[in-house]
Formats: structure tokens, sequence, C-alpha cells
């Protein structure tokens, strides 16, 4: 059964929160806190937090730095996940990813299918591997941010969740390297 074995050692991560938009300031980020809120409530360490403006160039160098960086485990980005011009925080990923989490976004849609309906088709949610970091991508308002974090890396980020995580497999990411 899947779920949390309290008998595995709990293990925090340092997770970064980069925020993608145009118009939001540090003020009005309610995703961006949110999820940094989500972070320290479940034991995690908020290692770094950004806001970027939709410009695939920039989005990609705070990835590229924070995946560079041996103290962030997990990069969770919010904003630019949709169809609009303005929207490349997914090709800014892609740009990094040395692996994507394919399985990622149609879970993501099915989790959003619950709570937005077919609305949910138009995001383009992803999650990669760069550089021994695990990269999600997420859209930008706080009810996709709270489904995602609530529903899937809240579980896949904890190291008590079985029958796996992705905090077991975190050391062995950079295993093709040595």
């Amino acid at each position: 059964m899947p779920g949390i074995d309290p008998s595995r050692p709990f293990r925090p991560l340092n997770i970064a929160v980069l925020t993608v938009s145009d118009s939001r300031s540090a003020a009005e980020d309610r995703s961006g806190d949110l999820l940094a809120e989500r972070v320290i409530s479940a034991g995690h360490r908020l290692a770094a937090r950004a806001i970027v403006t939709d410009e695939r160039a920039l989005i990609r160098a705070q990835l590229a730095q924070w995946c560079a960086d041996a103290g962030i485990d997990v990069v969770i980005s919010t904003g630019g996940t949709g169809i609009t011009g303005r929207d490349v925080t997914v090709e800014a990923h892609r740009d990094i990813y040395e692996k994507e989490i394919e399985a990622f976004g149609p879970i993501f849609a099915m989790v959003s299918m619950e709570t937005v309906g077919t609305s949910a088709m138009q995001s383009r949610a992803t999650g990669g591997v760069a550089q021994g970091t695990v990269l999600f991508a997420l859209p930008g308002s706080t009810g996709a941010c709270r489904d995602a974090w609530d529903r899937i890396l809240g579980e896949q980020l904890d190291s008590r969740h079985g029958p796996c995580n992705l905090v077991t497999l975190l050391p062995r990411l950079e295993e093709h390297r040595r």
C-alpha cells in the first residue's frame, strides 16, 4: 500500500523555489509563498528563492546555477508552463534536463482534472533531472501549486514514502559520471 512508512527516517532536502513572471514582485508572489510554506512545513529547507521574468535565457541561467550548487537537491518553478507566446519555462527546463521525468506531466494533469476539469490540458507541467538535481515546472496558480505539492511532490520528496520516492534516488542521479 503506498504511503508514509513511519519506520523509515525522514531526510530533509534543500529545495529552491523559482517564480517565473513578468508581473509579480516578491510581495505579490502567492504561488512562491505557498510552495515555500509547504517546503518548510514538510520539514525541508528552503535553500533559495528567486523571481525571474518570462525569458528563456534568464530561466535557464537560474536553473543551471542552482543545478550546479551541491547544496540544492530540488528546484521547483512556478509560472510560464502554459501555451501563450510568453510561456517558455518548459523550454528552459528542457534545455537543462539530462533526463525528463515523463510521467510527471500526465500525473499532474490527472490530479488537475479533479480541480479544474478539462482546463488541465492547458498546462505543460514537467519534471526532470540535471546534475544530480530534481526539477519541476508547475503552473503559476496557487491552486496548481497546492495540487502538485499536496498530491504528488510532498509524497515523492518524503524519504518515508513507499513503495519508493525520489529522495532514495538522489544519490544515484550522478552515478554515470563516476
